[in-house]
């Protein structure tokens, strides 16, 4: 049984390596951050379409509270006509466009919260982004293309240039134990 389970991981592992070495990690990097840009696409959109409806709640309120104004004058004009009966409709009215009013003020106040909160985090994504591309560029800059381009990356070159051999290590070396046996 610990055989197979054995054969089984090693197996995987095996399988695990060859995906790693089908996949492009160029090809797959790009495809994130074009997902990152069309989330951010989504955000914005969503975003519009929030203060679309801000400035609709906030054209509504105008309105009611214009309404209510009006409902003023009318019970003006209803209590010095001495007409009691039909300032009770006005007050009615005037209650309901009242209580209309608080429920637009809480929907436009959750919806600029709403609005805070969604722009904080699409200038995190933003920047998030940005700091992405930064380092895909390059990571696709140091990747070496076929045909000797691994001599133009200045990371390559710098290794090559900085290699120590072996005799120059065992030079060095001699010439370390003599300072230090003549000292």
């Amino acid at each position: 049984m610990a055989l197979l389970n054995r054969v089984s991981r090693l197996f995987k592992a095996d399988f695990h390596a060859v995906l790693d070495q089908i996949e492009e990690p160029e090809t797959l990097l790009k495809q994130a951050i074009r997902d990152m840009e069309d989330e951010m696409a989504a955000g914005e959109q969503r975003i519009a379409l929030c203060i679309q409806g801000q400035e609709s709640l906030a054209a509504r309120r105008r309105e009611i509270a214009a309404s209510a104004a009006d409902l003023d004058q009318q019970l003006d004009l209803c209590f010095e006509s001495g007409e009691d009966e039909l300032a009770r409709g006005v007050v009615r009215r005037k209650l309901e466009a009242e209580r209309l009013l608080k429920r637009l003020d809480a929907e436009i106040e959750a919806n600029a919260r709403f609005l805070d909160r969604h722009r904080e985090q699409l200038d995190e994504n933003r920047a998030t982004l940005e700091s992405l591309r930064q380092k895909a560029e390059l990571i696709v800059s140091r990747v070496p293309s076929a045909g000797g381009a691994g001599d133009r990356d200045p990371v390559t070159r710098l290794a090559r240039d900085l290699r120590v051999c072996d005799d120059e290590v065992e030079i060095a070396f001699l010439h370390e134990k003599a300072a230090r046996s003549s000292s």
